[in-house]
């Protein structure tokens, strides 16, 4: 029995893979989401993960695409925008004709550094950029996040420029 287990693990794993596209798990080149003809090209959620995606879309809430990050900044750990997805999120931007991008990190500190980086480095391509209302609380993930919250989060999301204050891009810069 135990040997069996163990095979069917080593069978999903060596299957699992990440989407060329959006990062999301697959086990084809472009995951089911990405393949999709019904969704809306046109919006893109941005998160750290891929259980972020599953948890949005568990909410039935959203019908874009996603672009997982595969983390999130923190300077403090080395972390860096060369070592998550963000060249790949600039160059859909301007390749696929995307118009809004909803920024749905985490509520931490990592979170709002990253969201902020995104924000700044975008905001002249003429894209619209939302950020997730805060129906999450603060140091929450998304994925422990319930169906009624993370809906409400998205249908609530507003402009980035009016989410974050300039004193506070000042306080993170001082950190």
């Amino acid at each position: 029995m135990g040997e069996k287990i163990l095979n069917s693990l080593e069978k999903v794993l060596s299957e699992i893979k990440f989407c060329s596209k959006c990062g999301n798990i697959s086990t084809e080149d472009l995951c089911y989401i990405c393949a999709s003809p019904e969704r809306d090209r046109t919006v893109l959620c941005v998160v750290e993960k891929p259980m972020d995606v599953f948890a949005i879309e568990h909410s039935n809430s959203y019908n874009g695409l996603y672009h997982v990050l595969g983390g999130l900044l923190s300077p403090l750990d080395n972390i860096y925008p060369k070592d998550i997805n963000i060249s790949s999120l600039i160059k859909r931007i301007k390749t696929e004709g995307i118009t809004e991008i909803i920024v749905a990190t985490n509520p931490t500190t990592e979170g709002e550094a990253t969201a902020i980086y995104i924000e700044e480095n975008l905001k002249n391509d003429g894209v619209r950029i939302t950020r997730i209302a805060r129906g999450i609380p603060f140091g929450t993930d998304i994925d422990f996040a319930d169906d009624l919250t993370l809906s409400q989060a998205l249908k609530d999301r507003q402009e980035f420029k009016d989410y974050i204050q300039p004193h506070q891009i000042e306080n993170l810069k001082k950190r």
